[in-house]
């Protein structure tokens, strides 16, 4: 870690426990984490992979930390009425649908009784080696895992320049996920976190409460329940505890720098 990474994380973990910058400034602004996962799984350190063991770790310390992991329909229920947020809730997700999430993750999850969202690019499901098969999913649909849509194959939306490819993307893998499991999909996921206005007007008219981002965007405290933020978790958070801590606090949205939307 670069020595100005470490002074902001130390800054962020400051600020977040000194009274006047906290009452004036940080409060308002203060964001329940939406933790962002992908592939969990062994092998080489990526940051769209975290390994099974780290990955029970990451839990194992939320849980022994006293932090509430809550659904993303609660947080979204919150904002929708502007509630307070707590402090030490987090929200998980898992972007693609990789098997390993039922194989890996899933069984860590349901024995600390741990909700998350696992957003899928429905093409893939069933059909591509690595991926989930529609029983798996189901099976977590019924405990508590929330199912939510990538698109069908994961395209990058703000590069489509056909209207029918939008629909097939955004409403039809909605509808190819709530045929399978009998569930309303209430949340979308932008790949690679792209989206502009009219994307999110697609969204939003197809009927979902709400769409995850990355770190694109600029309202940094996720009151735009179409663009919430989420932050990436990698392996080497475990190694770095202050890092992790800072991206638990609350207010790690508020020091990134605003990324453009498309």
């Amino acid at each position: 870690m670069r020595v100005t990474k470490k002074i902001l994380i130390a800054f962020i973990l400051f600020c977040a426990a000194a009274g006047s910058f906290y009452l004036f400034y940080a409060r308002p602004r203060y964001a329940v984490p939406v933790l962002m996962y992908h592939s969990i799984a062994a092998g080489p350190e990526s940051t769209l992979s975290v390994d099974p063991e780290i990955f029970q770790k990451q839990i194992e310390y939320l849980h022994k930390a006293g932090f509430k992991v809550i659904s993303l329909d609660e947080l979204v229920e919150r904002v929708s009425r502007r509630a307070r947020p707590l402090r030490k809730e987090v929200v998980l997700t898992f972007d693609d649908g990789f098997e390993n999430n039922f194989i890996k993750a899933f069984p860590v999850l349901a024995r600390y009784g741990m909700p998350a969202t696992v957003f899928l690019e429905t093409a893939r499901v069933g059909a591509k080696a690595g991926y989930l098969n529609w029983d798996q999913v189901r099976i977590m649909a019924m405990n508590n895992i929330d199912i939510g849509s990538h698109t069908r194959m994961g395209v990058y939306l703000p590069a489509v320049k056909n209207e029918d490819e939008f629909i097939s993307e955004i409403v039809s893998s909605k509808l190819d996920i709530e045929s399978r499991v009998g569930k309303e999909v209430k949340y979308f996921c932008y790949p690679t976190g792209g989206f502009n206005d009219r994307i999110k007007e697609i969204v939003r008219g197809a009927g979902y409460k709400g769409a995850c981002a990355t770190n694109r965007g600029f309202d940094k405290s996720n009151f735009d329940l179409y663009e919430i933020k989420r932050i990436k978790v990698t392996d080497s958070d475990m190694t770095k505890p202050l890092h992790f801590q800072a991206k638990l606090s609350g207010y790690y949205n508020l020091f990134r720098k605003g990324k453009s939307p498309d």
